[in-house]
Parts: C-alpha cells; sequence; structure tokens
C-alpha cells in the first residue's frame, strides 16, 4: 500500500480544512489528479495527488482539520508503484517541511536608496520564499536572549515570521522537539495578543494592554445560532485588528469629477470586452494609482520597525479588494505601472472570477504595494478603509453621483466620485496625504494627463 499525505500548501501554510473529496474508495487515480479540496488561511486550493493507484482508504472527510504530512489516503499502487512510493516517502511531516528552515530573504531594508528592497508580505497572504530577492550579504544582527541568556530555538524562517507579526521570539513557548519553537506557535503566539487585546489595547509590543472580556450568555434573551469562523474570516478578522492597533490611521477625504472618464469607459468598454475584460472604474483606477505612488514612493513603502528603517519598494503592486461568499480577498495586480488600462481590465476580471471560484493561491495576494477597495457599486458615500498592512495606504472608492456644482455664474450637473484615503501617519504627512490624493482626483478628471506624465 502507498500513502498519500498532504503536502507543503505553500509557505507559512500548516493547516487546512477538508471542504471537499474529490475520490470515492474503489476509484482509480493518476498522478496530479486532484483528491482534495482544502481550505486553508489565504485561499481554497485543490490538492493533486503525488501517486497512481485504487484508493484503497480514505482516512479524511468534509470539515476534517488537517496537517500538512497528515495521511489523506491509501492507494494500491500498480506493479509499477515504485515511484509513487518514493513520492509518497519525500513528503515532509509537519513539521519538517523543508521551506521552513530554508535560509529567509535579507529583512526589509532601505539603507540605500539605490538599492532594490525585499518584497514585504501581507499577513494572511505571504510571498513564498523561492520568489524572494536572494538575502543580502550583510548578516542579520544576532536574536536577543531569553532570560536565561540563551537564544531562542527556531529556525531563521521562524524568526523571521515572528518579526513579521510583531511577536518577540523570546516570549513564544515552543512544542517541537526540545522546546524548538515552530511558525505554527508563533502564530498561536498572535492570535492570544490579539484576541487578548481591546478596541483600544496597542498590538505588538509584548504585553497585553487589557485583557479580554467575556460574553454575555445570549440565549438568555433568546434562541441563537453558533457557527464556527472559516479559515479565512479568522485570518481577515487577526490581520485587520493588528493592523487598526499597530497603525495610527488618518483618513482624508475628497470628491472627483468623473465625467470625462465616463465618457472614456463607455466609448472603449466593447474593445477591452472583446480582449476578455471589464473596463470598470476600479481597473481605470488601478492604472491611475500605479503612477501616483512612482510620483509619491512614501506611499510604496513599509515600516521596519525592529531596524527602525523605512523600506521603500522599487515594484509597484496594486490589491484590489474582493467580496466574496467568504469574506474580503486582495489579489494582487503585479507591475501596475508597466501594464495598460485594457491588460489590467483582463487580469482584474480574471482574478476576480478565481476570488470567487475559490481558486486564488496565496501568490495570487501576496506582494502589494498599496490597496483599492471599492464599494461603490454597492452604495454609500464615503467610509475610512483600514490600511491593509504592511502597507501604508489604501484607497476607498464610493458610488458616483450627480450633483450640482457652481460653474461660471451658474450650477451645472457634474457626476463626482467620493475618494477616501487612509493612511499610516508614521510615514505618511497629512500635506503629503493630500497631495497624493489631489494628484489621483486631477488624473481622474483629466485622464489624458496619465497619457502625458504617464
Amino acid at each position: 500500500m502507498t500513502e498519500f499525505k498532504v503536502p507543503e500548501l505553500g509557505e507559512n501554510v500548516a493547516t487546512g480544512d477538508v471542504t471537499k473529496v474529490l475520490v470515492n474508495v474503489g476509484d482509480t487515480i493518476t498522478r496530479e489528479q486532484p483528491v482534495l479540496e482544502l481550505e486553508t488561511d489565504k485561499a481554497t486550493i485543490e490538492v493533486p495527488s503525488s501517486v497512481a493507484g485504487v484508493v484503497k482508504e480514505i482516512r479524511v472527510k468534509k470539515g476534517d482539520k488537517v496537517k500538512v504530512g497528515a495521511v489523506v489516503l491509501t492507494v494500491e499502487a500498480p506493479a509499477s508503484g515504485n515511484g509513487d512510493r518514493a513520492a509518497a516517502a519525500k513528503t515532509p511531516p509537519p513539521d519538517a517541511a523543508p521551506s521552513l528552515d530554508a535560509p529567509p530573504a535579507a529583512p526589509q531594508s532601505a539603507s540605500a536608496p539605490a538599492q532594490a528592497s525585499t518584497s514585504s508580505r501581507v499577513v494572511p497572504m505571504p510571498v513564498r520564499q523561492t520568489q524572494e530577492p536572494a538575502p543580502a550579504p550583510a548578516a542579520a544582527p544576532p536574536p536577543p536572549a531569553r532570560p536565561d541568556g540563551r537564544a531562542a530555538p527556531a529556525s531563521p524562517a521562524v524568526r523571521r515570521l515572528a518579526r513579521e507579526i510583531g511577536v518577540n521570539i523570546n516570549d513564544v513557548e515552543g512544542t517541537g522537539p526540545n522546546g524548538r519553537i515552530t511558525q505554527e506557535d508563533a502564530k498561536e503566539h498572535a492570535r492570544r495578543i490579539l484576541s487578548s487585546v481591546g478596541s483600544a489595547g496597542a498590538v505588538g509590543a509584548g504585553t497585553l494592554a487589557r485583557p479580554a472580556r467575556q460574553l454575555p450568555d445570549f440565549s438568555k434573551f433568546g434562541e441563537i445560532e453558533r457557527q464556527a469562523w472559516t479559515n479565512i474570516r479568522r485570518v481577515t478578522a487577526e490581520h485587520l485588528s493588528y493592523a487598526w492597533n499597530a497603525i495610527p490611521h488618518v483618513t482624508q477625504f475628497d470628491k472627483a469629477d468623473v465625467t470625462e472618464l465616463e465618457a472614456l469607459r463607455k466609448r472603449h468598454k466593447e474593445q477591452v470586452a472583446k480582449a476578455g475584460g471589464n473596463l470598470t472604474v476600479t481597473a481605470m483606477l488601478v492604472r491611475i494609482l500605479a503612477t501616483a505612488v512612482r510620483k509619491f514612493p512614501q506611499f510604496n513603502a513599509s515600516i521596519d520597525t525592529e531596524r527602525g528603517e523605512i523600506v521603500f519598494k522599487k515594484y509597484v503592486n496594486i490589491g484590489v479588494a474582493v467580496d466574496t461568499d467568504r469574506g474580503l480577498l486582495v489579489p494582487v495586480i503585479r507591475n501596475a505601472d508597466e501594464k495598460n488600462i485594457t491588460q489590467i481590465a483582463v487580469e482584474l476580471n480574471q482574478l476576480a472570477e478565481r476570488a470567487r471560484d475559490r481558486k486564488l493561491t496565496a501568490d495570487d495576494m501576496s506582494g502589494g504595494s498599496i490597496t483599492i477597495s471599492n464599494l461603490g457599486g454597492i452604495g454609500g458615500t464615503y467610509f475610512t478603509p483600514i490600511v491593509n498592512w504592511p502597507e501604508v495606504a489604501i484607497l476607498g472608492v464610493s458610488r458616483g453621483a450627480i450633483e450640482p456644482v457652481w460653474t461660471d455664474g451658474k450650477f451645472e450637473p457634474v457626476q463626482r466620485l467620493p475618494l477616501s484615503l487612509s493612511y499610516d501617519h508614521r510615514v505618511i504627512d497629512g500635506a503629503d496625504a493630500m497631495r497624493f490624493l489631489r494628484w489621483v482626483v486631477e488624473a481622474i478628471e483629466q485622464p489624458f494627463l496619465l497619457s502625458l506624465v504617464g
């Protein structure tokens, strides 16, 4: 018999919830055939088999939580199935996935403006290590010791994860062999901190601001129903709680006359549709925002609090919030400043479809520079979006409306679009934020400006 185990699901992904078993006992399966659908912290993915043969036993069912390395099913391999056994034998156990102890990428640094910056990642959506730049030659500073003088037993990858989620590695209790700290230990420690912080508490300082308050017994007042959080909803809550507590938010508002932009959109939407895209205001704003962060580099940055540095990114990747039945997902348009609006519209359409079909990967949702959240299709005027840490700004878009505007001694009907810019006040001053927002407004009102200054 050959065992098929849960393979590595991506960096920092140790578990997943079984949403669907795609095979039955007695089925003949081939290599690369999807056998399982898992919902992880970052996306729902189909898991392909690395073995071939007849399914003899299935050890998981819908709703089970499984770890990397757990046995999913057993198959009776064909006579030439030695290759399958070898492939299965190479599947890493839960605490020994190859990537966990791989050398980490260089910590974020902006010490040399001309030097290409390292990629910054958003929890729960990290970039895979294989896509990050090579570590810088300079050695990282030694980790602080525990009270007993010894360094915390953790791999470089675990230490980096702890830095990124604001956890002091020396405060984490390890559950691995000989007390070794795993990535799951660091994340669980962060969850305990987040769950214990009140609405006004500070996160990441290594201390708890206030204890969590226990809910009253709502069943005393009437019928209730309890539903477990999905992985995506739970991680979204943790991520936004951290961002809200860690970032001093300021939100500024403005309106843009979209009369010309709307005329252009209607004029060219059929042309873009033939290319496979949907020419929306969001697609056009992605291109505008990509140019804007080139003009204002402090909006394409992240703060490395451990080193006391600001990381300026040389790439421009725009995240776009997508509303799904499982919660909010933020796929990323990479190198948006190098793409025209048609290319962006096509890619955005594909990403939105994959988000709703549960086909997004962790890579699809990592490495953003700045995010757009467009609620205009639903309604409303203004709102205060939460910055998508470790980014430093997010643009909220509400529903446009026809308004009277006083022009040349009379009121004229003008279609105006409400914009809400939230930003991290540690990096961005109010005056710079207003200049940025005004530049965006002018680019919306004068679409030719984009071609002129590109």
